[in-house]
């Protein structure tokens, strides 16, 4: 696989604002790990070999444990891998992500409600709208995961 164009080259002002995004995300007080995690499920239900890449690596270095990095797509099922908050912003991502096929229903809003303050839930879900979009820039243009290059 190639890349097809570099769009943070081709139009750095929206690369930009949606790195203004990030960095808003990122000091929002969320734990940077519960974001790591939820940027990786997204990435994982949109199939972005990039940003599976990049958000593994990145909890490898946060020290996150390899049993739970390859349980995360089965969290429903991992027993005490997952605290609490961490299920509860799962399962949000993924209901946020399938937007089309759920309608975000409100027990999944009532459930993420219980464990979130108001801003941590709208936090949350500025994270998650965020890493759909860098899914879809990053699979639309062929960005190649870390891992492929030089191979």
């Amino acid at each position: 696989m190639s890349a097809r164009l570099d769009y943070n080259q081709i139009a750095p002002a929206g690369a930009k604002a949606l790195g203004g995004v990030y960095g808003y995300v990122m000091q929002s007080g969320l734990p940077s790990v519960l974001l790591e995690l939820v940027y990786l499920r997204v990435s994982q239900i949109n199939n972005c070999a990039y940003c599976l890449d990049m958000h593994t690596r990145d909890l490898l270095k946060k020290g996150q444990q390899i049993e739970k990095i390859a349980l995360l797509q089965a969290w429903r099922e991992a027993g005490p891998l997952f605290d609490e908050r961490e299920r509860a912003a799962l399962a949000w991502a993924e209901t946020v992500t399938r937007v089309a096929e759920t309608g975000v229903p409100s027990d999944a809003y009532g459930a993420v409600s219980a464990v979130f303050s108001e801003r941590e839930h709208v936090d949350l879900t500025i994270a998650i709208s965020l890493m759909n979009a860098y899914n879809r820039m990053a699979i639309s243009f062929r960005n190649v995961p870390h891992a492929a290059i030089g191979r």
